[in-house]
């Protein structure tokens, strides 16, 4: 068997943890193993085209990502179609792709799985041109991620605040859909397309998502009244009920697909794994099966 050897990636301003305690808790039990490992920053302009030559040149066989859903997304874009495996220790504020996989938040637990657990396929998507692992929203969802980053404090109640702050000037935004050869028009607060099950923090909203069954789960919230749709949403983020993608007086409309367009008639805000991006007038969302290696419990 290959003996292992790591580069470890920790984003310094990543979620509110201690990065020092993390990166001492990683060099301690690598050390004591006789693994050969790097501890790198993680890149302040998000490219890591260098990745790929350094990964075959130095025999790297795992690289861990110490950090949040956005910091995942930059490095496994430049891993697709390599022999490696990928480790995470959830750092950030949402975690959704970790937790998503059943990585645990405490870090000498997803350090545990990074060396005992298993490697298995899991999916991506393109989203015009961007790459995303985890999921990408417009509207609603989409407003909350562009404060929330604008926010000095991180965290799970910084979100949550600003979640409540949004929901009460939240509009409808109007959309024409696409997918398996069905279109239709709808006015919705927002559209998710998520690859993970929840926008993080173990909130979910695609309860039947999984990372590598080759679909993506598409959940449109529909215009309706903002109590009502406070019921509605925790019913689905409770049981998951799945309604159908032509019954479009529905409030939640949820179904798999391979491949979606949208087009964003209002110019509603857009993200890419929690991370505000410039929006389109238009989106063509694709899968990506078996995009990396993801060790998991």
């Amino acid at each position: 068997m290959q003996q292992r050897n790591f580069i470890v990636f920790i984003n310094p301003i990543s979620g509110t943890g201690n990065k020092k305690d993390v990166r001492s808790l990683i060099k301690n039990k690598l050390q004591e193993l006789n693994f050969p490992f790097q501890i790198l920053p993680t890149e302040i302009t998000g490219t890591y085209q260098f990745l790929k030559e350094k990964i075959s040149a130095e025999n790297i066989t795992d690289v861990i990502i110490c950090g949040g859903d956005g910091t995942v997304n930059q490095i496994t874009a430049y891993l697709q179609n390599i022999k490696i495996q990928v480790g995470i220790i959830p750092m950030g504020s949402g975690n959704g792709m970790a937790f998503t996989a059943g990585i645990a938040k405490d870090p000498k637990k997803a350090l545990d799985i990074i060396l005992k657990g298993r490697a298995s396929f899991i999916d991506a998507f393109m989203v015009n041109e961007h790459y995303s692992c985890h999921l990408c929203g417009l509207g609603f969802d989409a407003q909350v991620s562009y404060d929330f980053s604008r926010q000095a404090k991180r965290g799970a109640a910084t979100y949550i605040k600003q979640t409540i702050r949004n929901f009460f000037k939240a509009k409808p935004y109007h959309f024409e859909i696409t997918s398996s050869g069905k279109t239709f028009s709808t006015n919705a607060f927002f559209v998710s397309i998520a690859n993970s099950n929840q926008f993080g923090n173990r909130i979910l909203i695609a309860p039947k998502a999984s990372l590598g069954d080759g679909l993506l789960d598409v959940v449109i919230v529909n215009k309706s009244g903002k109590f009502g749709l406070i019921f509605k949403l925790i019913r689905q983020i409770s049981i998951g009920k799945i309604a159908s993608v032509r019954n479009t007086d529905k409030t939640i409309h949820y179904f798999n697909t391979k491949k979606i367009s949208i087009k964003n008639l209002d110019n509603a805000p857009f993200h890419i794994d929690g991370e505000p991006m410039e929006t389109a007038p238009y989106f063509e969302i694709e899968i990506i099966k078996n995009a990396f290696l993801l060790l998991q419990p």
